[in-house]
């Protein structure tokens, strides 16, 4: 075992994270559940979200018979809603392909919908304790600083570099309290800014530290400006509730429900009219900003006043009329939800 591994289990052993609630019991099931729900998400976040699911959908083979709205509502202000449809397509190859009983292999692993590399061998290192090297964003961040390795981690040359690093010190035995420590020291105490230093196990080594390099390491993402993405949506709300249309399956929010959308405020409104031709325009839009990973969303929100007896029209799978805790249970973006959830009259869609 290396000196690296030896003191960073050693300091796992009195200041790690043995509590969370995917360790209790460390399932296959359920550490591929929390690797993919941590995705560019804190553990904090996850904790209420993981437990809701997992009393939703408690073993593979729920979740490969459920719905895919009902996973896509339980993944709701999670955000990177690919993750849960990958989820549910992976589920439901396990069933179909693997009898229901999860692959131990990594290589088995990586064939699965949304499982790459440090995805698949957390999966295993966690759930059968066995020698596999992982490269999450924590463990990015403290093997850069350890080992000074300096340019944007994203980049092939930097993560060749990264996984030699990760590889040679990963340990034969204990790899998945390993695993488990060297993601807590990153979020811990190798934190992105203002790093605890002091109290880190390995820092009498870090060339980050030598050389005054824990502040510029790692390198970030070259900058680049995000273009804005301008979009028109329709509120139409009744007493009956909002409508929302599913949106196709691929791109973000996909297989999602939400604000009927257009590229323009005519097209909009000639798809309201065209459907409900008593519709009445609000005199005031609405305004949503919404920053993706690689664009800006700038959605405008024009309320219409619908005729009487509008919730019989087109209301069919892609299209529901939607109120909150009486309807059935979709996935809806988190930006809407929160429009929706806002003060507002279900009847005229104008503020209080």
């Amino acid at each position: 075992m290396s000196p690296f591994a030896k003191r960073l289990l050693a300091w796992f052993d009195d200041h790690g994270r043995n509590d969370l609630p995917w360790q209790h019991p460390r399932t296959p099931y359920r550490v591929w559940v929390s690797e993919i729900m941590l995705q560019q998400t804190r553990v904090e976040t996850v904790v209420p979200y993981f437990l809701r699911f997992m009393e939703q959908f408690p073993d593979v083979a729920t979740l490969a018979a459920a719905p895919q709205d009902a996973v896509l509502h339980q993944w709701s202000g999670l955000g990177y809603y690919a993750r849960a449809r990958n989820l549910h397509r992976a589920a439901q190859v396990i069933v179909a392909e693997h009898a229901g009983m999860f692959p131990d292999e990594r290589g088995a692993l990586e064939q699965l919908p949304g499982i790459g590399r440090s995805t698949a061998a957390a999966i295993i290192a966690q759930a059968h304790d066995a020698p596999e090297a992982i490269l999450d964003g924590n463990a990015k961040r403290v093997l850069a600083r350890h080992a000074a390795i300096s340019g944007w981690p994203g980049s092939p040359a930097v993560q060749r570099a990264l996984w030699a690093e990760a590889e040679a010190r990963t340990p034969a035995t204990r790899c998945a309290d390993y695993t488990q420590a060297i993601m807590d020291l990153g979020a811990l105490c190798c934190t992105r800014s203002r790093p605890a230093c002091g109290d880190c196990p390995v820092r009498e080594d870090c060339a980050a530290v030598r050389q005054g390099l824990t502040d510029t390491l790692p390198s970030p993402r070259p900058r680049r400006e995000l273009p804005t993405r301008t979009r028109w949506a329709a509120c139409l709300r009744t007493a009956e509730g909002v409508a929302l249309v599913q949106r196709e399956q691929d791109g973000i929010w996909g297989g999602l429900y939400s604000l009927p959308e257009a590229e323009t405020p005519e097209a909009l409104e000639d798809w309201v009219f065209a459907q409900w031709p008593g519709a009445t325009p609000s005199a005031n839009d609405d305004g949503l900003q919404h920053s993706f990973s690689h664009y800006r969303l700038d959605l405008r929100i024009r309320p219409f006043d619908l005729p009487a007896g509008a919730c019989g029209i087109m209301e069919g799978d892609r299209l529901i009329w939607y109120k909150p805790g009486t309807s059935r249970a979709v996935g809806i973006p988190a930006p809407i939800q929160r429009y929706l959830h806002d003060d507002k009259d279900p009847g005229n869609g104008t503020n209080r």
